[in-house]
């Protein structure tokens, strides 16, 4: 299991941001001096994926940050992830993992779920620019949210050292609303 002081997996697989489809490598990415914040998740448009992707793209820290990127991961295609991107305006990168072998290399993957075989596990990690993982968190239930709080502060801790830039004074969570609620771009 993938903890936190280990080498994250290196991967390069296609994703699509803003419409447009690219590869993403994450080698590249950290080499470039970059942190990056990996989300993975079962599936686009589900009840419990949907408000989480939206309350990253409403999370301050990633655009008050420099040199943090966060990327999102799922079974889905880069067309699905074109739509769900699209539909809820979504701004960081959906990468595609539809062989599951990035999950599997990260421990975030189901060998059955509700009938479906090899689903994404919910996870989170953060990984440094020397591929270090700084930030891991996982669960076996798909229905179990990510707590953004614990995230912000590794990331501060590893880019500032512990001083934490913004008003800290409420914990940054995913909403609990559902996908109806939610402000969806026409």
């Amino acid at each position: 299991m993938l903890t936190t002081g280990d080498l994250a997996p290196d991967f390069s697989i296609v994703g699509v941001v803003r419409a447009e489809r690219d590869e993403f490598s994450l080698s590249e990415t950290t080499d470039a001096g970059n942190h990056v914040v990996l989300f993975f998740y079962p599936a686009d448009f589900s009840p419990v994926c949907t408000p989480e992707m939206c309350a990253i793209r409403d999370a301050d820290f990633f655009e008050a940050t420099p040199n943090v990127v966060p990327w999102a991961i799922s079974g889905d295609s880069t067309y699905a992830h074109r739509t769900f991107a699209d539909a809820y305006d979504l701004g960081f990168p959906l990468l595609s993992d539809t062989d599951h072998s990035v999950a599997a290399a990260y421990d975030v993957k189901y060998e059955e779920w509700e009938g479906h075989r090899g689903m994404v596990k919910r996870g989170v990690f953060l990984i440094d620019p020397d591929r270090r993982v700084r930030y891991a968190w996982r669960s076996d239930d798909a229905y179990v949210k990510p707590d953004l709080w614990p995230l912000r502060q590794a990331l501060d801790e590893a880019i500032r050292g512990g001083s934490v830039a913004g008003d800290l004074d409420e914990a940054v969570s995913v909403p609990d609303y559902d996908t109806d609620e939610l402000e969806r771009i026409e």
